[in-house]
């Protein structure tokens, strides 16, 4: 079978976050059951430059927008022999200096460039010798694609288009447009209407593909069910209920060759579940990179995040505060960047307690790797999590996870309270600050155990979250839906 992964990030080629990271590790994990497995994603800027062994092809096509015609070419590198990478070129759409924006806002033609990404990723699973019979879209910027499909095959003869999967990696996430964009779809315009694409009198590129896909899914089965209530439906907890049978989640696993603390290069040095010496050695190091006393007598926090609402940032911050003001014993660092506010509150809070908070405002991924190693617990009180990777970082790197019991998160770590023989971390319910202060006193009287310490420890360092799991589930749903 031939899958073809639509997807506008791809880890180290293009990343803004989890999405990068899960599509790369899912395509080299299905090629790896045997199955045939091309990836097509934007050439942005940089990325020929920065990889080298991506070549040019003489594929070109003139992609209808509206009633313009934009030209395409596709780059191609073949990491395996079962995984192709195919690189859309449209210097217009992709040549910027950001993935979707800059200095914090979206750009204006959005709608316009993954309008074009979905056009042609189509016209690349039309063309390859080996026609796809999957066509797997993750989130809303190929949102578009399931509609594009039906509609390829209504009305230009396409006899046998592809399966269409469409995988929610976060619903808060729709891509919503002015209604005037569906025009460079080149669909028929009562299709808006029709086929539910609109909503709330604008375009919205993720109903189209909730609407349209033959299957959906999400990025833990928690989130999965979290989606159909209001509280985290975001307004398509209607819909979902409507497609229930169709809906399901498979959570994101980790790619155990990039999160290997035996083997990781950006360490300064390795340990294992059975042998945690290197883990003190990378403490040590990162409190002396972080400008913090280098003492593992104090336990280190850490998180790692984008800074928002969503994350718990200001949570973190509130806690932080009582927690220091109260004189408990503590080290904090982090590594981030976001809502203005709080960067900036999280800077003064390290100039404040330079012995006790270090932050670095930025994206840093060999960082945040030596940041997964050094540190002793990670906070992470998502107000929602469709899944989550840090904590699954964190466990298999000795890091134990304090997060709230919601998606991916429920779903990865488990609480003593639950299981004590499989204990991994610290879970709370409550989205609150006075919620997260009572889990970090969890963790602090933890530290003070330390046979308790090394059983949660070593029980998360053991656990299996690898993709190889997570990819049958894939390769499951997509045989059945081929059977459909």
């Amino acid at each position: 079978m031939h899958v073809l992964l639509a997807t506008s990030e791809l880890n180290p080629y293009s990343k803004t976050g989890g999405l990068a990271d899960m599509v790369s590790a899912l395509a080299r994990a299905l090629a790896g059951t045997g199955l045939q497995v091309s990836v097509v994603t934007p050439l942005y800027r940089g990325i020929t430059k920065t990889f080298p062994g991506i070549e040019a092809t003489s594929w070109r096509w003139d992609i209808p927008m509206g009633d313009s015609l934009v030209e395409g070419r596709f780059h191609c590198q073949k990491p395996s022999p079962n995984l192709t990478l195919w690189f859309v070129e449209q210097a217009g759409f992709f040549d910027r200096p950001g993935l979707y924006g800059e200095v914090g806002r979206d750009y204006a033609d959005n709608s316009a460039r993954f309008i074009f990404l979905s056009r042609a990723a189509l016209i690349l699973a039309r063309h390859l010798p080996e026609p796809p019979k999957v066509v797997h879209c993750h989130d809303w910027q190929t949102g578009l694609i399931p509609i594009l499909a039906r509609h390829a095959q209504l009305q230009t003869g396409w006899a046998q288009p592809p399966r269409t999967i469409f995988t929610v990696h976060n619903l808060a996430f729709q891509g919503s447009f002015p209604a005037a964009s569906w025009g460079l779809t080149g669909l028929p315009s009562d299709w808006l209407h029709l086929e539910s694409a609109l909503h709330f009198e604008r375009v919205n590129f993720l109903k189209a593909g909730l609407t349209q896909a033959q299957a959906i899914t999400t990025v833990s089965p928690n989130y999965a069910r979290a989606i159909l209530t209001p509280e985290y439906g975001c307004g398509l907890e209607g819909l979902l209920l409507k497609r229930y049978n169709d809906l399901g989640g498979i959570l994101n696993g980790v790619d155990y060759e990039e999160w290997n603390s035996a083997s990781d290069p950006a360490l300064p040095a390795s340990f294992s579940a059975q042998d945690l010496s290197g883990k003190a050695t990378c403490k040590a190091a990162l409190q002396r990179e972080m400008g913090l006393p280098e003492d593992s007598g104090v336990p280190l926090f850490a998180n790692i995040s984008r800074l928002t609402d969503q994350k718990g940032s200001a949570l973190i911050l509130q806690t932080l505060r009582s927690l220091i003001d109260a004189g408990e014993s503590l080290q904090f660092v982090l590594l981030g960047s976001g809502d203005r506010a709080l960067e900036n509150a999280f800077g003064d809070l390290a100039k404040r307690f330079p012995t006790q908070v270090a932050a670095r405002i930025g994206f840093d991924p060999a960082l945040s790797h030596r940041i997964e190693a050094g540190a002793d617990f990670y906070l992470m009180p998502s107000r929602f999590e469709p899944c989550g990777l840090n904590q699954l970082y964190s466990l298999r790197y000795g890091a134990i996870p304090i997060v709230r019991a919601t998606g991916g998160l429920q779903d990865s770590v488990v609480d003593p309270r639950d299981n004590a023989a499989q204990a991994t971390g610290i879970k709370f319910t409550t989205y609150s600050a006075a919620a997260l202060h009572k889990a970090v006193l969890k963790a602090l009287a933890l530290w003070k155990e330390p046979a308790w310490l090394q059983h949660l420890r070593h029980n998360g360092m053991t656990a299996d979250f690898s993709w190889e799991k997570q990819a049958a589930e894939y390769v499951a749903l997509y045989e059945s839906v081929c059977r459909e």
